[in-house]
């Protein structure tokens, strides 16, 4: 199926995803994922002061970058910091979509093995990002 119309914005960039049906309110969901770096030096400062602090400074970041898309999609901005830390927005949306996916299987595991595969997933893009910092001598 081709992507929906409006999505791209004037500079190419566009969100990660969107649903094909409607999500809430007659509207698409739309989600873009960043997972910010709290082991470099910039976010040190925030994070001293707020657990979560990357991670809602990103997503604040991306719900100013996709401001327009607020008036035809329902727009979550995902942010897991690489310590593990996610914002709100992200938890609701895992936690929904935990609930409807148990409601189609019965399995009420459904939401504890969507945040332990997301978990995961981080914990491999670190792993191999640490690995390139190794020489290759």
């Amino acid at each position: 199926m081709k992507e929906p119309v409006g999505l791209t914005r004037k500079d190419g960039k566009r969100p990660d995803d969107v649903t094909l049906l409607p999500w809430a309110q007659g509207k698409p969901l739309t989600w873009d994922v960043t997972v910010p770096d709290t082991y470099g030096d910039s976010p040190i400062a925030d994070m001293a002061t707020m657990t979560g602090a990357a991670a809602d400074k990103a997503a604040s970041t991306k719900e100013a970058k996709y401001r327009q898309l607020a008036n035809n999609h329902v727009f979550v901005p995902f942010a897991i910091e690489t310590a593990g830390t996610w914002n709100n927005l992200a938890v609701e949306l895992t936690q929904e979509l935990g609930r409807r996916i148990t409601a189609v299987t019965d399995d009420p595991r459904e939401t504890g093995f969507l945040f332990q595969r997301l978990s995961v997933a981080v914990q491999r893009g670190n792993a191999v990002s640490f690995r390139s910092t190794f020489t290759t001598e």
